[in-house]
């Protein structure tokens, strides 16, 4: 009779033991990256008409250059902090015939910073900077800074083709 409560008692702490070493809350769980990051600021600096080359300087190798659609390449990169939820990110940039960049497509969009976005700030001005005035003295007749002025009054956008989204489920 002792030694079957004695087992019984040893039992129940070794499994309590075991359960508790599981979930131990303060057991450090490692962040899992895989792809490449790509930031805003990447983004920003894409241009339409730039070539393949100049476009893996800023953005880096491509995690996915399919041979099917050679004129696509596709960045993806997921995170998973600390065994919470996986967050995933996808860019696809599209190059025309002539090999210069035509299109970007994915979660990343030029001008849209999602650090301004996390922090509340959305792109407008902030209510507690007080707004500073800059006193513009126009250009003189002839000078660099005219002629600049003017071919930035004289330039046209030029649009830029959305490719279309990637599908979820190939058939």
């Amino acid at each position: 009779m002792q030694n079957t409560k004695l087992l019984l008692s040893s039992l129940t702490l070794v499994s309590l033991l075991a359960l508790a070493g599981c979930s131990f809350p303060g057991v450090y769980k490692i962040d899992i990256q895989q792809g490449n990051v790509v930031t805003q600021d990447m983004i920003d600096q894409l241009k339409p008409g730039m070539t393949r080359r100049q476009v893996r300087f800023i953005m880096g190798n491509p995690l996915i250059t399919d041979t099917f659609h050679a004129s696509r390449w596709d960045y993806l990169y997921s995170i998973q902090p600390g065994g919470r939820q996986r967050y995933q990110e996808r860019v696809s940039l599209v190059f025309g015939s002539d090999d210069q960049l035509i299109g970007l497509a994915g979660d990343f969009m030029p001008g849209v910073s999602r650090d301004q976005a996390i922090l509340g700030e959305d792109g407008e001005p902030s209510t507690t900077a007080t707004p500073q005035t800059q006193n513009e003295e126009p250009a003189k007749p002839g000078s660099l800074l005219e002629q600049i002025q003017r071919e930035v009054d004289a330039a046209e956008p030029v649009p830029v083709p959305i490719p279309e989204p990637l599908e979820a489920s190939p058939q």
